[in-house]
């Protein structure tokens, strides 16, 4: 149409200047980049899974994907093909009736996330990607990650679904996500991990809420969970081999032979072998890291909910 690039980019980021969506925010911070003035909105509604519409000095406008603008009766562009075959995810910018532009975003993964997907691998978990991306932005992204295993396109509501399938392919499921979206899949997984700079929801729904946003993180409670696993088998192989021999020796089982175990002795063993467990528990916390001991630190990730 006759609008500039920023004059399109201006009203989207108006629109989209409250949502926590990661398109979103990508649309509102490109705006401040370039020092444009975000006018405030009035009248905000969502439209799930397809995008948002708001008032903008005076004026509806809609940003989202193809489908919202089908919805509208509006004919989406077909130049857009390009940027969709370069993994591009595309959102439309339009009035009640007429298309006003087209905007492209390309998803850049966490600097940590190759490693974390490689590093899951490693230790024997499956890797899968649900994401509302379209299936060329998705295929690259899996590609770039090395997950074979993804669901593109896939509605805010229909998460959950997609967990469910791998769990009918008797998978046991760990979700990660962040956002409102997120949360019937996280309660519905095995085990909810929730990115701690996330939504109040996603954390809720959540087993498990990692305090730094690091993929990373999450190879963290794997890896915790694992020794604490140990630790606890451990412990208990400890106290039931400790109290198969002791308590019969305190009941005199030996007293024929001569061997008498004194109440005193008893009482101190008994003591060591708590000591011995609880100290044993305590090392959960320690873990080697590049070829030395050091400690846990707890900011890593916390217990929260179920």
């Amino acid at each position: 149409g006759d609008m500039d690039e920023d004059e399109i980019l201006r009203l989207a980021a108006a629109v989209e200047q409250d949502s926590e969506h990661t398109i979103a925010r990508g649309i509102v911070e490109e705006a401040k980049k370039r020092a444009l003035d975000i006018s405030p909105i009035e009248g905000f509604s969502s439209v799930p899974g397809k995008g948002a519409r708001a008032s903008v000095e005076g004026r509806t406008i809609h940003v989202g994907n193809r489908d919202l603008m089908e919805d509208l009766g509006i004919e989406p562009l077909s130049g857009v093909g390009e940027a969709l075959q370069l993994g591009n995810t595309v959102v439309y910018v339009s009035s009640v009736d007429r298309l006003l532009g087209v905007i492209g975003l390309e998803d850049v993964p966490r600097e940590t996330s190759a490693e974390a997907v490689s590093r899951l691998g490693g230790m024997g978990y499956e890797v899968a990607m649900i994401t509302g991306d379209n299936e060329e932005t998705a295929r690259r992204i899996a590609a770039g990650l090395g997950i074979e295993t993804y669901f593109s396109g896939v509605l805010p509501d229909e998460k959950s679904k997609k967990v469910e399938e791998l769990q009918k392919r008797g998978k046991r499921v760990a979700m990660v996500g962040d956002g409102v979206n997120d949360a019937p899949a996280l309660a519905r997984a095995d085990i909810g991990i929730a990115i701690g700079a996330g939504t109040d929801i996603a954390m809720e729904a959540a087993d498990v809420v990692l305090v730094e946003s690091d993929p990373l993180a999450v190879i963290d409670v794997m890896e915790l969970s694992r020794i604490a696993r140990r630790k606890m088998v451990q412990n208990l192989v400890w106290a039931t081999a400790y109290n198969v021999v002791a308590i019969p020796l305190a009941a005199g089982v030996l007293h024929a032979y001569g061997f008498v175990l004194a109440p005193a002795v008893g009482a101190i063993v008994m003591s060591a072998s708590t000591v011995i467990v609880a100290v044993n528990a305590r090392l959960v916390g320690y873990r080697k890291r590049g070829g030395r001991e050091e400690a846990e630190p707890e900011r890593r990730g916390r217990s929260h909910g179920g």
